[in-house]
Parts: structure tokens; C-alpha cells; sequence
């Protein structure tokens, strides 16, 4: 509403420009001219290692899967990429290593073959752009972890350098190598699919429904159990995606910095609510009882700002006190909202103060009308305190 052209409110939206220009991660000139060189996104450095440090506290499942995620932008920025076959094509490439839940465990921007060149080891140089991330990515998973990714980061040699660290990779088995630990899989569905693992084979089998073009009805066809598992551990980082698209924060702008600020924020957002959800169905808390994803997210937001919750100016106070002092001219004044449980409950000293007043105010605790010249220093709402009565 604010930025429309029959509403707009230029006093709103002007301030809120100049806010959002002003948003520094670091200052410019502490950064030595070797890191800038070094880093590309340098500028949101410091934020951007917040986030992964939250990802990589994450408890590592037995399974994970690898796969690309597109920051939408076609501003100027150091590393933009085309990727054609993604919902935003355009934007910074980012390689994810999430859970089949969704559950984002590291991450990596992508800035040219040389800076992943200098976080591999040795002999795994010559891997290849995709053996590369699936070698960085992998570093923070426990040895015997399954790790699932799609062709671009498939390779004999990638998966023969995994089975030297003892991490075992995803595929599927029909002909296998002469010691027997790694077998290639040709499955004809639509298309012939290709697929190589160190884990999963042909055996078992199973059945399941898949469209007939000619019969124009579903089938009932064998598969192999290399696609089954690929089927179900492979949609972790597509989850995340889904999650960050349905309230992702598309205010334009032209700083390749805000965007990267904007969708992390996204993502950390998302990544707290799926674990949030987790924690709650451990628990087997009633599905009525767990927030939806936007509820979700406005709880974050006035948690947050009743974190940062200022003290109570003079004017707020008097505006508040005179509210029955007025009472008499006939229009009553809007009543000041009692803070958010997280500063009611926050704890620090809640502690009570006199304040001078002409008239008392009134007792904000549901059912007393008692009045009173007491409030509590945190809460900066009046309460009684009296030998008969104490609120």
C-alpha cells in the first residue's frame, strides 16, 4: 500500500529507502585489499558465515543430498550466473547440502573453479567443477553418510575419491567394476536413466505406477532400488526452495548485497520453521497447535523487534497517564498494548518504580480497576502495589 501510486505515503517510504541504503554488514575500509581479491562476496562476509554456522550446528542425518539453488538477480554483481532450466534462471549460483526434509547443513557460493580449488585437498584437484562441491560440501558430513546429487556432480572419478574418505554416494547398479564397489544402473522409463552408486543396486525391486503413453492409463511397472531412494532422498534442497519462494522478500533493488541479506534471511527463516515443525512432531504436539509458515514468520519478526524494545519515552508515558485524566472531554485516548510475552517473560529485573502523576492511572491486569502510580521498568505498564492488592 505504501509504495502504490494512489496510496503512497512518502514520509513511510522514503524513510524506509534510506534505511535499507544505509545497511552495512562491515566497514569498507577495514578489509585489507588481499581479501577482497580473495573473496568476492567479501561485503556480506561476516553475515553470510552467521547463517552457515547455524547450518552446520545441525545434527548430520544418515542421508543428504547436493544439488544447485539460484539467488534471483540480474543486477550487476560479482558472480552472476544463466542457468536455463531454473524457475529464476538468472542470479548467483549457491551449492546446498540439505536433509530429505529440507534442512540446509552447508552451503557454498559459487565464485570460479579457483576458490574451490583452495578449500579441496590435494589429490582431489582434478575432479572436476562438480567433483569439487561434492568434495567441499562433503567435509562437514560424518564418515557413512549417503550423499545423493543429480548428474552435474557425477563423476567415476568423484565417487572413487568418496570411497577413499569411507563416504558412501547414491546410485544404481546393473554393472559393476571388477572389486565390486561401484555399479552402473541403465533404468528405461520415459527416458533411459543412468545412474551410478557405491551404496544402492538394482535388488531389491519394486513396483510402482507410471504413465503409459499408448494406453493413456498407469501401469504397473519394476523399479529398480536405486530410484526409489533417489526418489526419496533427493528432494531436500527443491523443499527449501518451495519454502523460500512462498515469502520471499522480492523488494526490488539494484545492490546485489541486499539481495544476498534478503534471501539468507529467507533461508534461515525457512530452515527454523522445518526444524521447528521436527521438534514439534517429536513431541506429537497437535497439528492445530503448530504455526503455519507466515504465522510463523510474524511471530519471528515481533519476537525480534520486542527484543530490541526501547524505553518508554515521556510522551508515550503522559499520553498514557492522562488517559482518565481526560476522561471528562468525552473521547477516550487508545489505550498504550501491553509488551510482547517475550519481554514479559524475559529475564531481567522486573522491577516496580514510582512515577509522579497527577492522576493515577489504571491497573492493567485483566479484571482489576484498581488505579495506581507504580510500573514495572521493563514492561513500562502500571500495576498495583498496595498492602491489599498486588498485581
Amino acid at each position: 500500500m505504501y509504495w502504490s501510486k494512489a496510496l503512497r505515503i512518502t514520509a513511510i517510504t522514503d524513510r524506509f529507502f534510506r534505511l535499507r541504503g544505509s545497511i552495512k554488514v562491515l566497514i569498507d575500509d577495514d578489509v585489507p585489499e588481499d581479501l577482497r581479491k580473495r573473496d568476492k562476496f567479501w561485503k556480506v562476509r561476516p553475515f553470510l558465515d552467521r547463517i552457515l554456522q547455524g547450518c552446520k550446528s545441525q545434527n548430520r542425518p544418515e542421508c543428504a543430498s547436493i544439488d544447485e539453488q539460484m539467488i534471483p538477480f540480474t543486477g550487476a554483481c560479482p558472480c552472476r550466473q544463466y542457468l536455463p532450466m531454473k524457475p529464476n534462471p538468472v542470479g548467483i549460483k549457491n551449492f546446498v547440502c540439505a536433509t530429505s526434509d529440507g534442512i540446509v547443513l552447508d552451503f557454498d557460493l559459487y565464485q570460479g573453479k579457483g576458490a574451490l580449488l583452495e578449500q579441496v585437498e590435494e589429490e582431489e584437484v582434478g575432479l572436476g567443477l562438480g567433483g569439487l562441491v561434492l568434495a567441499r560440501l562433503c567435509q562437514t558430513l560424518h564418515r557413512g553418510t549417503k550423499v545423493y546429487c543429480d548428474r552435474f556432480f557425477t563423476s567415476i572419478r568423484g565417487l572413487e575419491q568418496m570411497m577413499k574418505k569411507e563416504m558412501k554416494r547414491y546410485s544404481s547398479s546393473e554393472l559393476s567394476t571388477e572389486d565390486g564397489k561401484l555399479c552402473v544402473v541403465k533404468w528405461y522409463d520415459n527416458k533411459p536413466v543412468l545412474m551410478m552408486s557405491v551404496v544402492h543396486g538394482t535388488e531389491p525391486e519394486d513396483t510402482c505406477q507410471r504413465w503409459d503413453k499408448k494406453l493413456k492409463q498407469y501401469v504397473t511397472v519394476s523399479r529398480p532400488s536405486i530410484v526409489r531412494e533417489y526418489n526419496l532422498k533427493m528432494g531436500g534442497v527443491d523443499l527449501i526452495d518451495r519454502m523460500i519462494s512462498y515469502y520471499r522478500m522480492s523488494a526490488r533493488t539494484k545492490k546485489w548485497t541486499m539481495r544476498m541479506l534478503m534471501h539468507f534471511t529467507d533461508l534461515a527463516l525457512a530452515n527454523s520453521w522445518l526444524l521447528y515443525r521436527i521438534d514439534l512432531a517429536i513431541f506429537a504436539a497437535p497439528k492445530k497447535s503448530i504455526m503455519q509458515f507466515l504465522e510463523f514468520r510474524t511471530e519471528m519478526a515481533t519476537t525480534l523487534l520486542a527484543q530490541h524494545h526501547g524505553q518508554g519515552s515521556d510522551a508515550d508515558l503522559s499520553e498514557q497517564s492522562e488517559e482518565e485524566d481526560n476522561s471528562n472531554q468525552g473521547k477516550k485516548r487508545p489505550v498504550k498494548a501491553v509488551p510482547h510475552v517475550s519481554v514479559r517473560r524475559r529475564a531481567n529485573a522486573h522491577l516496580p518504580e514510582m512515577i509522579s502523576l497527577k492522576n493515577a492511572a489504571r491497573c492493567r491486569v485483566a479484571g482489576c480497576t484498581g488505579r495506581t502510580r507504580v510500573r514495572c521498568v521493563t514492561c513500562k505498564v502500571f500495576l498495583c502495589l498496595q498492602g491489599d492488592r498486588n498485581c
